[in-house]
């Protein structure tokens, strides 16, 4: 009869834990410290006791401190008074919980009196007859403990009492566990959205002083081409022509630097031009491109019929393929050179590809070329930019851009823009 009541208890501590646990996983830890309350109440009721509490371990300041407590109907709240305890004064149970053992006083009342600061002292006072100390332990540190105290007469546990309070014990571990890991996601969320924030602010910045800089430029080096090619009209027929040799360097270099800031202030208003898109015809587009560019009689361009429609901002779409089409016309060698121009439809993007027969690239430059600044040569003005222009702009329409090539074959840049 004694063995079937001790049995009954067990299954009902045993499913009371279940349901405690249950609410555990599927909480809201946002309401952590009412959970944990409830669940020392719910506990501390079923093994009849007057409070149930916790505490934390300190070892740096080597203090503990009660962090939550329940107390039964008429029963005292000791929580204020129970903050930074120094750990000298409950040794006995210290040294139990750091060899993972509860410690258990049936009757307060046989301790021995051994001093002021002794265990009898600080315990007797808060009117406890009995209690049972559960150690905390998280991966395999000790963090603290749950404990529960008999006020109106002593209490013996049972040991399969003791072991569901460890299971308890444990569960509360995790539920903390699981709080500070969701705490710290937390923080790296706010902390990366930080960072995000500073460096889109940062980009701001940089591209609003590259576009003030690049702008202001413009005018006295506009001033210097023009001072230079009035003063060789004025003296060609009084100066030799290799007197004219070093301001024609000049005039290239003005030239050069005149497509290096128009390269840096196009770069730099991919990410200030207002909200202007809508519907954008590729084939009006590149027809427009085609008429601005200076081609060959020796290259022949093919385009394709019927380009897609797609949502954007026409400068960008024309910057795109006027520097592709300018970089395949740019490196032709051939007596009969030829580029296409055409578009693969996919099922979320299109993919649209600017085909030359040229000189082609050497696989060691298929990533470089797309950083500013980059040439395959320095005898030409150009900036060294327009690639970083495309791949900024199809990066903005959370594109990918790419190529194939072979020296002396030609090259095919791959850029895609989604339908949507």
């Amino acid at each position: 009869m004694k063995k079937d009541k001790i049995i009954k208890q067990q299954l009902r501590l045993q499913d009371l834990l279940i349901s405690i646990s249950t609410k555990y996983i599927n909480a809201d830890l946002s309401n952590i410290d009412k959970l944990v309350t409830k669940s020392l109440k719910k506990v501390g009721e079923f093994v009849a006791a007057d409070r149930s509490y916790i505490f934390s371990y300190e070892f740096v300041n080597n203090t503990t401190s009660n962090t939550y407590e329940w107390c039964a109907k008429g029963i005292d709240a000791e929580i204020d008074n129970l903050q930074n305890i120094p750990v000298d004064y409950i040794t006995q149970w210290l040294d139990a919980h750091k060899n993972g053992k509860a410690f258990y006083v049936e009757d307060v009342s046989l301790l021995p009196n051994d001093g002021e600061f002794g265990l009898r002292a600080i315990i007797e006072p808060q009117g406890i007859k009995s209690l049972m100390t559960i150690p905390m332990i998280k991966n395999n540190v000790l963090i603290g403990f749950i404990g529960f105290d008999s006020v109106n007469e002593t209490h013996k546990y049972s040991e399969s009492e003791k072991n569901i309070l460890f299971v308890f014990a444990n569960m509360l571990v995790n539920v903390i566990q699981r709080k500070e890991n969701e705490e710290l996601l937390k923080a790296q969320e706010q902390k990366k959205e930080e960072l995000l924030k500073d460096l889109s602010l940062q980009n701001e910045e940089l591209n609003e002083y590259a576009h003030v800089v690049s702008h202001d430029l413009k005018a006295p080096l506009i001033n210097i081409h023009t001072i230079v090619n009035w003063f060789i009209d004025d003296n060609k027929d009084a100066l030799g022509e290799s007197f004219f040799n070093p301001l024609n360097e000049v005039l290239f270099n003005v030239e050069r630097m005149s497509f290096l800031i128009k390269g840096i202030l196009d770069y730099s208003t991919i990410d200030r031009l207002e909200s202007d898109e809508r519907q954008i015809d590729l084939n009006i587009i590149i027809q427009e491109v085609l008429k601005t560019i200076l081609v060959p009689a020796t290259i022949k361009i093919t385009v394709q019929e019927n380009l897609p429609s797609l949502h954007g901002n026409a400068w960008r779409f024309r910057q795109v393929f006027q520097n592709l089409i300018q970089n395949a016309v740019k490196y032709s060698d051939k007596e009969e050179g030829t580029i296409e121009i055409g578009v693969i439809e996919k099922k979320e993007h299109f993919e649209f590809f600017v085909k030359d027969n040229g000189i082609g690239i050497h696989s060691d430059y298929f990533e470089k070329i797309f950083k500013v600044f980059t040439k395959l040569e320095s005898i030409s003005s150009s900036s060294g930019i327009g690639l970083s222009i495309v791949k900024k702009i199809v990066t903005y329409y959370k594109g990918s851009i790419w190529l194939e090539s072979k020296e002396g074959l030609g090259t095919t840049f791959y850029f895609t823009l989604p339908k949507e």
